[in-house]
């Protein structure tokens, strides 16, 4: 554990890439092989499921700390960070540990997930007590499964391949489904990933080769403008492949030896959640890898049409399929891209021919293929990029016909884009504040919003709203109110924050833990990418990537929206109640 510190504190201390690559490649060369696949694991995104609650390992911090509990959650609202908090109130530890980061997952941590909370309770004690404060809080983000640190995949696959000598494609080929969790890291998959590129196939297998997809191809956004802006920076439009950009779970499809897979961007392998995709596949030849996206389908006139995100989301979060939620929100698997064909890797051909290459494969079922936009101009295709909202997706993707398949969000093997349509906006009123993590500590920056019941008749009745509030008075039936819809944490500036910290202090009614319910005072103008029904939320709504565009100093309350302008906007995406 001592020296997986080193190497976080080393790659937390920097914000040079090369200094992060460097560090990576010096732990490669020293650790043991064993701690180095799990390190390897952490830093590529993997992360367990958490091992004890949240609420034991903050009970068993203070007790044994000798404080009390408003105390611990005092200093927890300043620091911002669980896992920080715990490694400081600590006494100091009393014995020292050389156990590596292998043996800790092993031989510690994962035999305790499960365990009753006395013999948990019992484990931390003796673990905080062989650790330095950095090891401390490493080992709480490890069993609270909350393990994060600013390196990036690429990063680590260009240590990887460094460190080897192997190129760095290779790398991020054989690295997809590391971080699947139910194939723990091990000396013998670290050695597969970095084998020679010339060693036997056998020697750099990995558990998952039979299903193992391809790096996924990434898009850049394409910065909005008029179509001589976009017609001077692409060149000619025939160039250029124009598909739907929908809004779904990117996925690839990967049929061989008889078996399927379904693995998201994420590299989570997802088959089971989607079974009537994986049935249809199995009528697909075997050798063949698709890339595409899983998209909730609404039946209808002309075969149907996507369906919200929110309605997908729901095949996601639930634990088991019922026939009746099946039945209720139906999935299809659109295809983009043939990456192989009878066994034949095909990344490497341009798009236009793997594109032909797909819809004869399709031809027959039992998928479709991503329907091409086409249009004689730029003008004509932003003309109908204009209609993305009434067709349920969020603008184009623009892809160089003369492009390979490459790895990541590269331009190095030719280019696609993402060419969005204009967020959906709201101007809403800030009512709750929490403080942030991590540098925003101490700063209130993670805000929740209102809209109004109904437009207010003008500033006098909005402001008697404000009064009841303020004096703690609760809203009456059918009265106007405010009603909360959505939470934002994101798009404001190191000023704005501490501006808008001053405001919240200052206009603070109640604290709810580590929320303060506020005076209302503050419009923001909010965008956001989707919008749904929601039961979480007073309004019943909530929206999709929420984010603050701008504080609007300039709109007095009661001109901030209402439900009405919610209601409106899920009718213009096609939803109904």
């Amino acid at each position: 554990m001592r020296h997986f510190a080193a190497l976080y504190a080393a790659l937390d201390a920097s914000t040079s890439t090369d200094a992060k690559v460097d560090a990576l490649v010096r732990y490669l060369a020293d650790a043991a092989p064993d701690d180095a696949a799990w390190a390897v694991y952490f830093l590529a995104g993997g992360r367990p499921r958490q091992t004890v609650p949240t609420a034991l390992l903050r009970a068993t911090a203070t007790a044994l700390a000798g404080i009390p509990d408003w105390l611990f959650e005092a200093s927890y609202q300043a620091v911002g960070d669980l896992a920080e908090t715990i490694a400081q109130v600590l006494p100091p530890p009393t014995r020292n540990s050389d156990l590596g980061l292998a043996d800790w997952m092993t031989q510690r941590l994962l035999p305790l997930r499960g365990q009753p909370p006395e013999v948990q309770a019992e484990a931390l004690r003796a673990w905080w007590d062989e650790l330095a404060p950095d090891e401390r809080f490493l080992l709480v983000k490890l069993i609270g499964g909350g393990f994060r640190v600013g390196v990036s995949k690429l990063l680590v696959q260009r240590a990887l391949a460094r460190h080897a000598g192997l190129d760095a494609k290779l790398v991020a080929q054989r690295m997809m489904g590391w971080t699947d969790a139910r194939l723990p890291p091990n000396a013998e998959r670290l050695a597969a990933l970095l084998a020679p590129a010339d060693a036997p196939a056998d020697a750099q297998a990995t558990p998952v080769v039979d299903g193992q997809p391809y790096p996924f191809f990434l898009a850049h956004a394409l910065d909005d403008g008029p179509p001589e802006d976009i017609a001077r920076r692409l060149g000619a439009v025939a160039d250029w492949q124009a598909e739907w950009k929908y809004d779904g779970i990117r996925a690839q499809l990967v049929k061989r030896a008889g078996q399927v897979w379904l693995w998201s961007r994420g590299e989570e392998l997802v088959t089971e959640r989607f079974p009537e995709v994986a049935a249809l596949a199995l009528g697909l030849p075997d050798g063949c890898v698709l890339d595409g996206e899983l998209l909730a389908w609404a039946p209808g006139e002309g075969g149907g049409a996507p369906a919200p995100f929110q309605q997908l989301q729901q095949r996601i979060q639930r634990k088991t399929l019922s026939r009746k939620l099946l039945a209720e929100v139906p999935v299809r698997f659109i295809a983009y891209d043939l990456l192989q064909q009878a066994g034949q890797d095909l990344r490497s051909l341009p798009l236009a021919e793997r594109r032909s290459r797909l819809q004869a494969l399709l031809a027959a079922g039992p998928f479709a293929a991503a329907p091409l936009v086409e249009a004689a101009d730029w003008p004509a295709l932003a003309a109908l990029r204009q209609q993305s909202r009434e067709r349920g997706v969020e603008g184009l993707m623009l892809k160089q016909r003369s492009a390979a398949y490459g790895s990541g969000r590269t331009k190095a093997d030719g280019l696609w884009w993402k060419w969005k349509i204009a967020p959906y906006t709201v101007d809403a009123v800030l009512v709750y504040a929490q403080a942030g993590h991590g540098r925003r500590a101490g700063l209130y920056t993670d805000y929740s919003f209102a809209v109004w019941s109904r437009p207010p008749a003008d500033a006098a009745e909005a402001d008697a709203v404000v009064q009841a509030i303020a004096a703690r008075q609760p809203a009456q039936p059918g009265a106007l109110q405010l009603l909360t819809f959505a939470k934002a944490y994101s798009g404001l500036s190191d000023a704005e924050f501490k501006a808008v910290d001053a405001v919240i202090r200052a206009s603070t009614l109640e604290k709810f833990g580590p929320v303060r319910s506020l005076k209302p005072q503050l419009v923001f103008e909010l965008a956001f990418e989707g919008i749904g029904r929601s039961p979480r939320h007073k309004s019943g709504i909530a929206l999709r990537f929420p984010r603050m565009l701008r504080i609007r100093h300039d709109k007095p309350l009661w001109q901030a929206d209402s439900l009405a302008t919610l209601e409106a906007l899920i009718a213009g995406s096609g939803q109904t109640a």
